[in-house]
């Protein structure tokens, strides 16, 4: 049975979500090379000046001009108080928000465990959002890197940061949309924290 392979990003964007939706399986990617500008350390919020990044520090390789680093290799930078911070931008951000309160908890609790790899904690976003969204996809890892895939949906360009939406998804209310108007393509958070259990059907629109 095909199944859609992509990036194990940060969360990651709605129009992402909404290629996932009805899927069987999905099949993370973790044997290409680590590149700039995806959402594997990045994700966008809503915040009150309008579009807020959260990103994940991570610690660079010294020789990585003469070598390409793994994306299973990738470390994250604990240094930096990094998940206090993202986590309290998501209450500042959502407090106000429909749903928050009723998430609040998942999120308090994933983003109090520490992790050195990016990946884990990536596949800890996952594992979450798609326990909250009840989307029963099982999911497994590449075992090495091809170019081109067969014999699946090949859905990795999703995680490429800079790059315009797939689609056009209906509008919903957004907590500063009076302040700064719509914002399209943030973070699945926003759209779970405003929607809720609408979240699955909305992304299905």
């Amino acid at each position: 049975m095909p199944t859609s392979v992509i990036l194990p990003t940060y969360f990651g964007p709605i129009d992402l979500l909404s290629k996932l939706v009805d899927e069987k399986s999905l099949t993370f990617e973790v044997c290409d090379n680590y590149q700039k500008q995806t959402y594997r350390t990045r994700q966008y919020i809503y915040g009150a000046n309008g579009k807020l990044l959260l990103n994940i520090p991570i610690k660079h390789q010294k020789d990585l001009q003469k070598e390409r680093q793994l994306m299973a290799d990738v470390l994250i930078d604990n240094s930096f108080a990094w998940q206090k911070t993202h986590l309290k931008s998501l209450q500042i951000a959502y407090r106000t928000s429909p749903y928050y309160e009723f998430y609040e908890h998942d999120f308090e609790e994933l983003y109090s465990k520490e992790f050195t790899h990016l990946i884990d904690f990536n596949l800890a976003t996952w594992k979450c959002i798609l326990n909250l969204l009840e989307l029963d996809l099982p999911f497994e890892k590449t075992k090495k890197y091809e170019a081109s895939i067969k014999d699946s949906h090949d859905l990795r360009y999703l995680g490429v940061a800079k790059r315009k939406p797939i689609q056009t998804l209906n509008e919903y209310i957004q907590v500063f949309d009076a302040k700064h108007g719509f914002i399209p393509n943030l973070s699945i958070l926003d759209l779970l924290f405003n929607e809720g259990p609408n979240t699955t059907a909305f992304l299905r629109s």
